[in-house]
């Protein structure tokens, strides 16, 4: 038994024994449970993937004459401004607004976010409510990190617990947020990494709560909350993994003090814009069970196999498949090889293990207690109130 506090003062002293999720699997191949569990103080995982439900709150500072804004762009970006006079939440899926005679260009809020975080200069057009208090009507001007106050990550909903595989066995191509998928089962997209993933190595949140300190964007961030559609009671194996989507997670951070290696700008065809996010999640090794769960093989995680050809909240599936099928590049549905491809970059999610390793085991990084566990009883309510026009 160890506590986060006995590992902190090994990893201050640069003495904890750090592994990444896959070396962690293959030394308890090697050697068992029991033995990695005196051996190793910390095991780190990590995911490089789309997470469209993220986003950035900035605070510009007052201008002068002051403005209370109520509509603003960030290069062309609309960001949400109704809570204070210069407060503003730019949402990574926004599209561009193409102002007159303008093409419209395949970006997004988080072009812009990953631009800021680079360092970039970003125009700014805003109009405001003119009050006594804020009689300025209009401003505009380019800002950048530096020349702002707050700029952090917010983001409502990351690092789903597993995903869906999607197919697609109509007769034409469609474009989802999965990417194209090809008509008559033309080919498969999975998006979870699978077992170096951060929540399928901790599938009852043992380890993860409110409070805990992660790997965001390539600064430090937080777990601010359960994440939005958050369904820990999803079906689950033996193994407590879900079959399904299920946990997720609120994350906060710095954006200052992010990389932009690792917060990406994206643009799916006909779908719209995304966010690829880099999240790096430590487990400390308080006892042999969390190298017990640490230890899952993809060979026993799997996921549903769903029909996007079927445009209804509910789609058909073709079943589960293993990650282990997913990661061959080749699974079978009903008697015919498809080929698969991974939505989330598997190379870029072990090397946020790998720096995060890194950090700890050059003492720039340590373990965080929670502050209260994330609900694991939250059902799921859709909507299926239908309104009539």
């Amino acid at each position: 038994m160890r506590t986060i506090a006995e590992i902190n003062n090994k990893i201050s002293r640069k003495l904890a024994v750090v592994l990444t999720a896959e070396e962690l699997k293959a030394r308890v191949a090697e050697v068992g449970v029991a033995k990695v569990a005196k051996e190793v103080d910390v095991i780190t995982t990590g995911t490089f993937e789309p997470m469209e439900s993220s986003g950035a709150i900035l605070n510009l500072g007052h201008t002068d004459p002051p403005i209370k804004i109520r509509r603003c762009w960030l290069d062309g970006v609309p960001a949400y401004s109704g809570f204070g006079a210069v407060d503003l939440y730019l949402g990574a899926s926004c599209a561009v607004e193409a102002m007159d005679g303008e093409e419209v260009r395949e970006r997004g809020g988080g072009h812009v976010i990953e631009d800021l975080i680079a360092g970039k200069a970003v125009h700014v057009r805003a109009q405001g409510q003119v009050t006594d208090c804020y009689p300025r009507a209009t401003f505009e001007t380019t800002i950048t990190r530096e020349t702002i106050n707050q700029f952090y990550l917010f983001n409502p909903r990351n690092l789903y617990q597993n995903f869906i595989v999607g197919v697609n066995g109509g007769e034409r191509l469609l474009h989802t947020y999965l990417g194209p998928l090809q008509p008559r089962l033309g080919n498969a997209v999975y998006s979870n990494p699978g077992a170096i993933s951060p929540l399928l190595n901790d599938p009852d949140l043992q380890l993860i709560g409110i409070g805990t300190r992660i790997f965001l964007g390539g600064g430090v961030g937080y777990v601010a909350w359960e994440g939005t559609q958050h369904f820990p009671l999803q079906k689950r194996l033996p193994n407590r993994t879900p079959v399904g989507p299920a946990a997720t997670l609120a994350l906060i951070g710095n954006a200052k003090q992010m990389d932009a290696r690792w917060v990406r700008g994206c643009y799916f065809k006909s779908y719209g814009p995304s966010l690829m996010l880099g999240v790096g999640v430590p487990f400390p090794v308080l006892n042999e069970e969390v190298v017990a769960r640490c230890a899952i093989q993809d060979k026993d995680l799997v996921a549903p196999i769903v029909d996007f050809s079927i445009p209804r909240r509910v789609r058909p599936t073709f079943g589960l498949v293993s990650y282990a099928q997913l990661k061959s590049g080749r699974i079978t549905i009903e008697g015919r090889t498809v080929r698969v491809a991974p939505l989330a970059s598997l190379f870029l999610s072990k090397k946020v293990a790998v720096e995060l390793k890194q950090w700890i085991e050059s003492g720039d990084f340590t373990l965080a207690e929670l502050v209260a566990p994330i609900e694991m009883e939250r059902s799921f309510l859709p909507q299926d109130r239908w309104t009539e026009f």
